[in-house]
């Protein structure tokens, strides 16, 4: 009786220590999801602080009288070469008459951003009647206005520390003073190409190049990545030469990606002789790099589906490629579709193979076509972000925020094929 008692207790505190550990591997476990949604949450929460701001944009309100003489035209055949950086300087001379030092002037009219006259030039343009009228126009302010009525600069540091001197914030409190500056919806940042002036600076050129890349990529990765894993799951024999090349899709996936902005620089760019710089290149680049995920994902897809439906359709009188292309793709699509998306979303976010290819390129007007120069919006970010300027730093994490955005789409794309279409055996 005493040798079971013991034994029974000996049980007990094996048990005990057992049931310990694994209390203690819940906990480590739950701390380190735990910390990983903290680090996550801490990351967010940075870039949203410092990019919704990009999302306004200060203007300044102009009293501008379009005349002609001030203007430098005859009539509305000449409105392309009118002068409409000397009718701004002399509307902001009209403001503020005191001013009459050169470099006090000079910095007068740096409160002003340069895409002003263009603005006034696009809006006689498109209405000729407005010649010779009185318009309150607002323009769009310097980046340093901007980056100071949004809170970026402090007011309070001496003046040799700020890109603001006193003199331009008594005239800006002066505007303010006068309700000629306030804060507008940034549409600018949706519609405009790069530009070396931060307040100028959108989004639209590298969304657009990004668009004609990932739509050569889908062309081509989609369906030679079905048909390479249809082939090799349902067709190919089981021999030396496809375990070979199982083995090298499975490493060609876990490939640094700037590897495949090598070869593509050697093959397409110096041998084929495509153009850099241009969305089809990107697309064929980012081709070969999602090609090993969507067959990885194909293959497991095919191989999701029971042997028994095959078996079924071979017993109806179904040919091989019947059974495959009536039954088992349409089954397996769904996992097939999942995978695209996520290599999909994998070629977005990419850099460094399109930064060998020549994408890095300063582009500013839009991309009309598969074959003009053009930008991707990671890259977009990446030059951005090597610009010392507070604004552009701004729109660096105001492009980061909407490429996070279209990340989560996709992949909730992904996840929600996944969860309709799946099939449950």
């Amino acid at each position: 009786m005493q040798d079971a008692s013991i034994k029974k207790q000996r049980i007990e505190q094996r048990l005990a220590r057992r049931y310990r550990a694994d209390r203690r591997f819940r906990r480590l476990g739950l701390a380190a999801v735990l910390f990983g949604l903290v680090c996550v949450l801490i990351l967010f929460i940075s870039i949203f602080s410092k990019g919704y701001s990009a999302f306004w944009q200060t203007r300044i309100q102009l009293p501008l009288v379009l005349d002609a003489a001030v203007l430098g035209v005859a009539d509305t055949a000449d409105l392309n070469r009118a002068d409409y950086n000397g009718l701004v300087k002399k509307t902001l001379r009209q403001l503020f008459p005191e001013v009459v030092q050169r470099g006090e002037k000079r910095k007068l009219y740096g409160l002003v951003s340069t895409g002003a006259a263009h603005q006034i030039r696009e809006m006689l343009i498109r209405t000729p009647d407005l010649l010779g009228s009185a318009q309150e126009i607002w323009v769009p302010a310097d980046d340093d206005v901007d980056m100071l009525m949004k809170g970026k600069i402090d007011r309070s540091l001496p003046e040799s520390e700020r890109r603001l001197s006193d003199l331009e914030l008594t005239w800006l409190d002066t505007l303010a003073a006068q309700g000629r500056i306030k804060k507008v919806w940034n549409t600018t940042f949706f519609t405009a190409g790069d530009s070396r002036e931060p307040e100028l600076a959108g989004i639209r050129g590298a969304v657009t190049g990004s668009f004609y890349t990932l739509l050569v990529t889908l062309s081509l990765s989609f369906p030679i990545g079905v048909a390479s894993a249809v082939y090799l799951e349902e067709f190919a024999p089981k021999n030396r030469l496809t375990d070979l090349i199982e083995v090298n899709i499975n490493n060609l996936a876990a490939v640094p990606s700037i590897v495949f902005g090598l070869l593509g620089l050697a093959v397409f760019i110096n041998f084929f002789g495509v153009p850099r710089s241009v969305p089809l290149v990107g697309g064929l680049v980012l081709t070969l790099m999602t090609l090993p995920t969507i067959i990885i994902a194909g293959r497991a897809a095919l191989r999701a589906v029971p042997p028994s439906i095959r078996e079924a359709a071979r017993g109806i009188g179904a040919s091989p490629l019947q059974v495959v292309f009536h039954h088992v793709l349409p089954l397996a699509m769904p996992g097939m579709l999942t995978g695209t998306i996520i290599g999909m979303a994998q070629a977005l976010g990419e850099t460094a193979p399109l930064l060998v290819i020549g994408m890095v390129a300063f582009i500013v007007d839009i991309p009309g076509g598969l074959t003009e120069p053009a930008t991707v919006l990671p890259v977009q970010i990446y030059l951005w972000a090597d610009s010392p300027e507070l604004a552009f730093l701004e729109k660096t994490s105001a492009a980061i925020m909407v490429l996070l955005l279209f990340l989560v789409v996709m992949n909730g794309l992904a996840i929600f094929l996944r969860k309709r279409f799946e099939c449950r055996w």
